[in-house]
């Protein structure tokens, strides 16, 4: 007798194939994975700070938004040239001051006649005078994991100079200033 194949109130038990489960932990994974490059990225890259003062102008300006690489300097250290971001003497409740690194550790520094010399040559990274030499009208010679840091408009800068803030430790130091957002002219890009 055949069956009849009308409604039927019985509902068949259906399998989870291996298949189904694998792409169920593929999603998993790929959602997982994206969530923690995000989380990567956020944190070593996104971290972000405003200029404040002059003193790294024309590169900066007051008000600038930018952004900081804090992974960069996990894995290398600070050159000269670099425009980094660090806290001054470790002070926590300061801002953040951004200034470009002109020494590192085992230079010597010395500022005379205006010019600045480390280990005995003119710096490339300062063109004009220097007004004021600060504690570098003495010839200094840097620790290890100490930097010598002015800013860009060094004769409106409160920097390494400056005996409250002094050769910045590598331990204050928060990461590379790498992208800027807004720009008198230029509008974003990249810090050179």
């Amino acid at each position: 007798m055949a069956r009849n194949k009308g409604l039927s109130f019985y509902r068949r038990k259906k399998k989870i194939s291996s298949a189904l489960v694998r792409e169920i932990f593929s999603w998993m994974f790929g959602i997982a994975a994206t969530v923690f490059i995000a989380f990567v990225a956020v944190y070593f890259l996104g971290m972000t700070t405003q200029i404040v003062g002059a003193s790294m102008e024309p590169t900066l300006y007051n008000g600038q938004q930018i952004f900081i690489n804090r992974f960069e300097y996990l894995v290398s250290s600070p050159k000269p040239g670099d425009v980094i971001v660090f806290l001054p003497i470790g002070n926590e409740k300061s801002h953040y001051y951004v200034k470009r690194v002109v020494a590192g550790p085992g230079d010597s520094v010395v500022i005379s006649g205006g010019t600045l010399y480390v280990n005995g040559e003119a710096s490339e990274w300062i063109e004009g005078k220097i007004l004021d030499p600060g504690i570098a009208g003495n010839e200094c010679v840097l620790e290890n994991g100490e930097y010598f840091c002015i800013g860009d408009n060094y004769n409106s800068s409160e920097d390494s100079r400056s005996a409250n803030i002094g050769p910045v430790a590598a331990k204050d130091i928060v990461g590379r200033a790498w992208f800027h957002l807004q720009s008198r002219s230029t509008g974003i890009g990249f810090i050179k």
